[in-house]
């Protein structure tokens, strides 16, 4: 194989493979080898047909085989030697080819930039973490507490009142007739919370221990019986018992109770808890800043076909006009995108960073998690959408680079209260709030200025604030990673 590569234009380049007779021949001969014992023909034993008759009957077949197999491999084994990166899938023009004759073919591709990742480790950025003070955690815990309230059983003269727990059974029935589910037995309601049918606990208050009451209320719009739905039925309740409320005692019961060892361990484990809460945020801060430093970083030139890959990804969902009206900007975004990942990229390949299966699945629970109730819903759309588990590999993909990026970089440690970090939270916040919106105001500003005669049509129309479906948080390598 005879490689020459010609510098175009830039990133653009072509690659002229040149495969000689001799081999293009070897590679037949082996096909024929390799079918020769699966032939049947007549007047042939297996095994025993001359390559002629071969070639007659299957040769134009076989050379489609062959040749497929060799522009794959010979146009690989050409990039890689010659270290060209692709950006996007390289364009290949036949010149000559055919049975009993010579290769020659031109790859014409768009090289990915050469990118210098040393300078990551040069980035600084501030990394928190957050001291919690004691009180901070007597006050979670009391809030644990009181959302967690104790009953004892009242006198049997007492009356229910709001905040009382009654229980009892009850009979219903819509329209004299029972129904499914219409019958229960030491049902719990806390009076004043309206958790069991709307309107239902304030016909309870007053009730005692043994007493009879009978309760009308509205079947909801989501009763399983569908017939029933917006029926008003009637409750016959036997009051078993009430219960008034009472304070939990914070001791070392009420901390086993809620899994840990003692008081003190509980404290620990609520100190660390509320930690973790700032911790998760301000980390994605400190990610934030790395990003915006990584931005800084030059690259002379970034792929076309990359560009206009991501404007599209940015524009969708638009009309022509106004994706023609918001080119500039989604460009320039398309860039500082496609840049950032290519820097991630190369320092992800250079430090031989990998995503498992086991990291694809743990990032698949976490969204899981976050979806409670839906949870079959969310696993059928990534068992079905392919393109969907990719996009979580390049999130995982990018956050394992940004953490070794963190751990090789130069931080500024600080250490704050919960009240500093969540003046720097909100600050953060407007931050960002305020600056898209002062780009998209200045894009405006400048679209005006291009387009005087538009100018009275621009200040009737109401600015509207284009809503890609591309959004901020989608991962910046997903485009050049490999992984």
């Amino acid at each position: 194989m005879k490689v020459t590569i010609e510098n175009i234009k830039g990133l653009n380049k072509d690659i002229k493979v040149f495969i000689d007779k001799d081999t293009m021949n070897s590679h037949m001969d082996e096909k024929y080898e390799e079918i020769k014992g699966t032939v049947n023909l007549k007047g042939f034993r297996p095994g025993k047909v001359p390559k002629e008759v071969l070639k007659r009957q299957f040769g134009k077949a076989l050379f489609g085989e062959v040749l497929d197999k060799v522009l794959k491999d010979t146009s690989t084994k050409a990039l890689e030697e010659n270290k060209i990166k692709p950006a996007g899938q390289p364009k290949l023009d036949l010149k000559i080819y055919g049975e009993d004759k010579e290769l020659e073919y031109v790859l014409s591709v768009t090289e990915l930039p050469k990118v210098e990742t040393r300078s990551l480790e040069n980035i600084k950025f501030d990394q928190y973490s957050v001291k919690i003070d004691a009180s901070e955690t007597d006050k979670r815990i009391k809030e644990i507490a009181k959302n967690q309230p104790s009953f004892k059983d009242a006198s049997p003269e007492t009356k229910a009142k709001e905040g009382d727990l009654v229980v009892l059974d009850y009979q219903a029935t819509v329209d004299g007739k029972e129904f499914k589910g219409s019958e229960g037995k030491n049902t719990q309601l806390t009076l004043g919370k309206d958790l069991f049918l709307k309107g239902f606990d304030k016909q309870l208050i007053g009730v005692k221990k043994d007493e009879e009451k009978t309760v009308d209320a509205t079947l909801p719009e989501n009763f399983p019986e569908k017939e029933l739905v917006n029926k008003k039925a009637k409750f016959v309740c036997k009051i078993i018992n009430v219960k008034n409320p009472e304070d939990v005692k914070i001791d070392d019961t009420f901390a086993k109770n809620l899994g840990a060892k003692d008081l003190n361990d509980l404290k620990t484990l609520i100190s660390k808890q509320i930690n973790d809460e700032y911790k998760n945020s301000l980390d994605q801060l400190s990610k934030t800043q790395i990003l915006k430093e990584i931005e800084k970083i030059k690259i002379d030139e970034i792929p076309e076909n990359l560009i206009e890959e991501e404007v599209k990804i940015l524009s969708q969902g638009m009309d022509e006009q106004e994706a023609k009206k918001n080119k500039a900007k989604f460009t320039e975004t398309a860039k500082t995108r496609i840049k950032t990942g290519l820097i991630l990229n190369e320092f992800g390949e250079k430090n031989k960073i990998q995503v498992t299966e086991q990291e694809i699945q743990a990032e698949v629970q976490k969204q899981l998690r976050m979806m409670p109730g839906q949870e079959k819903m969310v696993m059928d759309f990534y068992q079905k959408n392919p393109s969907a588990v990719a996009s979580l590999r390049g999130t995982v993909y990018e956050e394992k680079i940004l953490n070794l990026i963190k751990e090789k970089a130069k931080p500024n440690k600080k250490e704050i209260s919960k009240d500093e970090a969540e003046k720097i939270l909100k600050e953060a916040h407007n931050h960002d709030h305020n600056h898209d919106h002062n780009h998209d105001h200045d894009h405006d500003k400048k679209d005006k200025k291009k387009d005087t005669k538009k100018k009275a049509e621009a200040k009737s129309e109401k600015k509207k604030k284009p809503t890609p479906k591309a959004s901020k948080s989608k991962s910046v390598t997903k485009k050049v990673s490999k992984k």
